[in-house]
């Protein structure tokens, strides 16, 4: 029993200090909400009612956004590691490199990087 003393602490540790932090907000960081703070805002500046719908060339922009976001992220290793992959790692990011340039081409010529 004496073995798993260390791990009845941490658990009980675990399981108290977020009960412990929820009935502090509770107690001390309860306060009705102002209402300029439940106005809709961007960019910190609290702004009207939405008038419309966002077009459609924003939800692409924003998947672009996504896309380019994903290819630095998957590269960013392959470059860090490609001396200890070998033949292999330069083959498999080429052929994601190729992969992903051919997209890039299709949403060009489809018009998808014209910011217009």
């Amino acid at each position: 029993m004496r073995e798993y003393t260390p791990l009845a602490i941490y658990l009980v540790l675990a399981l108290a200090v977020p009960v412990v932090i929820s009935l502090l907000h509770e107690l001390i960081g309860r306060q009705p909400p102002d209402p300029v703070k439940l106005e809709p805002y961007e960019s910190g500046y609290p702004t009207g009612p939405i008038q419309g719908r966002f077009p459609v060339k924003f939800y692409l922009i924003a998947m672009l956004f996504v896309v380019f976001e994903v290819e630095a992220a998957v590269m960013f290793p392959w470059a860090v590691l490609l001396g200890e992959l070998g033949l292999y790692g330069l083959a498999a990011a080429s052929l994601f490199l190729i992969v992903f340039i051919l997209g890039d081409l299709y949403v060009w010529k489809r018009g998808g990087f014209d910011w217009n």
